[in-house]
């Protein structure tokens, strides 16, 4: 009689738990070039500023969110002034 000494059970196991990690990262792969390829992450913000080489996320969006509350009469004139020199003074 001939006997194979395979891996036994625990060889099966191995492998099933690796066939299905290598199908997962093969359907992520294709759905991350497909989300890639269709201009998917096109549409987001990128986090720096083209034109300035600034974060567009950061100093200026603090500085907008500031210039709101002034417009919407939450702060004074002399703290609008203040807190934005403080802003510029930190980038």
């Amino acid at each position: 009689m001939m006997w194979y000494g395979g891996w036994g059970w625990g060889g099966w196991f191995f492998m099933t738990v690796f066939m299905v990690l290598f199908w997962a990262l093969v359907i992520a792969a294709i759905v991350a070039l497909a989300r890639y390829f269709s201009g998917a992450h096109h549409g987001r913000r990128s986090g720096w500023s083209a034109s300035t080489g600034e974060p567009a996320w950061g100093s200026r969006r603090a500085e907008d969110l500031l210039a709101e509350r002034f417009a919407r009469g939450e702060i004074e004139e002399d703290e609008y002034k203040r807190r934005l020199a403080l802003l510029r003074e930190h980038r």
